[in-house]
């Protein structure tokens, strides 16, 4: 055999088993899970049952459950589409002042988890409210929050949810050929007759999109329901999943994965509405160029741009002052002014509380081992992905994304079927330890970590990595020394966004911790449970500022990013 041969041959070699690995793990984070909640639910114990799926499809509260989940969620996508469609409208078409700060803001709710989303309307709104008491309009001692109801729940999923529909329009609308805009302009149509006539009927594929990963995830979100509609006894199915599982433990798995399968099921159904309506016409853009000159306002840009920063402060400043002024009082209720303010709350949860100590380890080095493994995992999985075209490669793009498209509570009860038991061979179980939520983390963000990668491959020349290839290095060296310096930024950026997604998580591991592996959404969610909301605000508190922060370090390298790895960047 020659030397070309070999090489062909160690190169070959080298390609097929990582290939090979990474199916394996995708396997693992994504198909293996949802196979082993499927058998339970229809053979528990590995025999066809049909008693589990009897006894819930038999109960009131399933399908008041359901009721409930599918009218908040489609209300509220409704909301979230009004809303995020009217702005991206408005802040990527036309010329307003400080786009990049004003997409930042408008943002930023999406980063930050929707159990302190939650937590600090309740504390905007309500008679102990310690912001509305500062301005003496604070409502009688007594009266409900009107927040514990099925429109609060609607709303702040509206609001949590609105930048899903921003981002995913505003990503359609930057691609717009600004050829297809001047010729509306240039034949005499006003700018609201080319919005209506072709910007709109163009921008039907995103905004679909974008209205069902905001269905999927309003069905899904478990945070909000459970602050608003625990306490109001205003049941969604997560937060019956929740309840059933809590409440009486294990011992109704097959019931919980029941309940499962229909979230699950309510969920691909949205998601295959999407498709149908995507197939029925052609939307493609055949003409390629520079993005379209954006309108005009004149001295409409004024109003505008104040109606937008209005919105932006309603939205994100008010509730954070609220939350802020309750972490600064000494107990729930009592007015704050320079008398009362206090840090206590805050040195309590830092200093003393052992759970919320454990809970900031836990929560920081999950989020950055799981960022970590998730880049080593897509940064080759995508050099396939991209570089490697074919049909099976497609359908483990496909895979790796499954998790995500399914509600956090699936997966969670998906891995409790999965790690129940001891593992195989090695007899060591990882139920109702730190590492079960680990392999959730890792499941569920992984497609997080691999989109920025894949783009990040679309806009590299492959020249320097073929060079490398004919001089003689295998694939392992040229990963790690062209590869990867190449799609580093991208990879970066994805890091990035799973780790401050991660870092503030409720929905996977409200269901999947135990004493000594807890998180910090899990400990937010116990003190306000347990009554303690000024603990419960001084920690919500901390984690937006870390949010906060890492989002704006983002800014240092923003220049070398692929265009649009980072959602809250031009």
């Amino acid at each position: 055999m020659s030397r070309a041969d070999a090489a062909t041959l160690r190169t070959r070699v080298e390609e097929t088993g990582l290939l090979w690995g990474l199916v394996g793990l995708v396997a693992l984070l994504s198909v293996l899970p949802i196979g082993r909640l499927i058998v339970e639910g229809l053979a528990p114990g590995g025999q066809l049952s049909a008693t589990a799926l009897g006894k819930v499809m038999a109960s009131p509260t399933t399908w008041t459950a359901t009721a409930n989940s599918l009218v908040t969620a489609i209300c509220a996508t409704v909301l979230a589409t009004l809303i995020g469609g009217t702005v991206a409208l408005l802040a990527t078409l036309t010329d307003i002042r400080a786009r990049n700060a004003f997409t930042f803001c408008f943002v930023l709710p999406l980063m930050i988890a929707p159990q302190v989303t939650a937590l600090a309307w309740l504390q905007l709104f309500g008679p102990s409210s310690t912001l509305l008491k500062l301005i003496g309009m604070a409502p009688p001692l007594g009266s409900r929050n009107p927040l514990y109801s099925r429109e609060g729940i609607i709303l702040l999923l509206g609001l949590q949810y609105a930048p899903l529909v921003f981002l995913t329009l505003r990503a359609g609308l930057r691609a717009l050929p600004k050829e297809l805009i001047e010729a509306g302009l240039a034949v005499g149509a006003s700018p609201l007759t080319v919005l209506r006539t072709v910007v709109l009927p163009l921008m039907t594929p995103p905004l679909v999109a974008g209205i069902a990963l905001c269905f999927v995830s309003s069905l899904g979100n478990f945070g909000i329901p459970a602050f608003l509609g625990i306490p109001g006894n205003f049941l969604v199915l997560p937060t019956l999943i929740y309840q059933r599982l809590a409440g009486l433990g294990p011992g109704l798995l097959s019931e919980v994965a029941i309940l499962s399968l229909l979230i699950g099921l309510i969920a691909m159904v949205g998601i295959l509405l999407q498709d149908l309506m995507l197939r029925r016409r052609d939307f493609r853009i055949t003409t390629t160029s520079s993005a379209a000159r954006p309108f005009e306002l004149g001295r409409w840009r004024r109003p505008v741009e104040i109606g937008l920063w209005s919105f932006a402060i309603l939205v994100l400043a008010m509730p954070f002052f609220g939350l802020v002024s309750t972490s600064l009082i000494p107990a729930f209720g009592v007015p704050l002014n320079a008398r009362t303010a206090t840090l206590a709350n805050y040195a309590y949860v830092l200093m003393e509380h052992a759970a919320s100590k454990r809970a900031f380890v836990n929560s920081f080095l999950m989020s950055a081992g799981a960022a970590t493994a998730i880049v080593l995992i897509c940064v080759p999985l995508g050099y396939f992905i991209v570089w490697k075209k074919s049909r099976a490669l497609r359908l483990l793009n496909l895979a790796a994304e499954l998790p995500y498209a399914m509600p956090g509570v699936v997966l969670a009860i998906a891995a409790i079927l999965l790690f129940l038991k001891p593992l195989p061979l090695i007899g060591v179980s990882l139920y109702n330890t730190i590492w079960i939520i680990l392999f959730a983390y890792l499941a569920r963000f992984l497609v997080l970590g691999l989109r920025p990668v894949v783009s990040g491959y679309l806009q590299v020349d492959r020249t320097l990595e073929e060079a490398a290839q004919i001089a003689g290095a295998g694939l392992p060296r040229r990963l790690v020394t062209v590869i990867f310096p190449l799609v580093a930024p991208a990879a970066v950026a994805g890091a990035l966004l799973i780790f401050l997604t991660a870092f503030n998580e409720l929905t996977v591991s409200a269901l999947l911790w135990s004493s000594g592996a807890e998180t910090l959404g899990v400990v937010v969610f116990s003190f306000e449970q347990g009554g303690d909301s000024t603990y419960a605000s001084a920690l919500a508190t901390i984690t937006v500022l870390v949010t906060v922060c890492l989002m704006a370090s983002t800014t240092l390298f923003a220049q070398r990013l692929p265009q649009g790895v980072l959602p809250w960047r031009d």
